[in-house]
């Protein structure tokens, strides 16, 4: 089978790395974007320092993709942020913040890779929600909102797409086991965390032949497997 060409955003962080790794790992050419900095020696196709809510840093970065490996055939938006603050506490530049980091990274990826998704076979957009979407907690609302926007997003673009090859899905995830979640909460029982181990394979499904007939719906993603 020929190899693909995927581009997964927020690479550089625990998840999005742990995801590029499975795809690569199945034999695809995986450009890695991110707002942090590429590490040192790495490829042209690993790209750093770019704002993706930004149209023009998307499709720069579209463009050096595509250069190096050719057209994407899959799109998983992993680019974003958590905050945890009440509305007391905070307000409007917080839940701006949000937006910017979780909806429209995916929003303007979407934009901006969805001509060339369309061309490609077997296409699909996988995004990241959260759990948290379907009800906000004490401290949650501007994460949880912009959560919610990107199950919102997932939804009404795959109705756009249809009769189109390409399937758009979410991953809604509960907490996350990463060493940074485990330094926040260093009492919490992780036993029910999801592995990001976990999350890639679902991920890599949704976009596998085997997930043609699914689009437009927001996956749970909950159990955990221990320590």
């Amino acid at each position: 089978m020929t190899a693909r060409t995927i581009i997964v955003t927020g690479a550089f962080g625990h998840l999005g790395s742990s995801v590029a790794d499975h795809f690569e790992a199945l034999g695809d050419k995986v450009a890695r974007i991110d707002y942090a900095p590429a590490p040192a020696g790495s490829p042209a196709h690993h790209i750093g320092g770019v704002d993706l809510s930004e149209a023009e840093a998307a499709k720069a970065a579209l463009a050096q993709v595509t250069e190096a490996l050719g057209a994407p055939s899959v799109l998983v938006n992993i680019a974003g942020g958590f905050v945890w603050e009440t509305l007391d506490d905070g307000g409007p530049n917080t839940w701006e913040r949000m937006f910017r980091m979780n909806a429209l990274t995916a929003v303007t990826m979407c934009k901006t890779c969805v001509p060339n998704l369309i061309s490609q076979p077997g296409a699909a957009i996988i995004n990241i929600g959260a759990a948290a979407a379907a009800k906000a907690d004490a401290g949650m609302g501007a994460y949880a909102a912009s959560k919610a926007a990107v199950a919102r997003l997932t939804e009404s673009l795959a109705a756009e797409l249809t009769g189109k090859d390409v399937t758009v899905n979410a991953v809604l995830p509960t907490i996350i086991d990463t060493p940074t979640n485990r330094a926040d909460m260093p009492d919490a029982d992780t036993s029910g965390w999801v592995r990001v181990a976990d999350i890639a394979s679902v991920i890599a499904f949704l976009a596998s032949d085997a997930a043609r007939s699914i689009t437009g719906e927001s996956i749970r993603v909950s159990r955990g497997r221990g320590d």
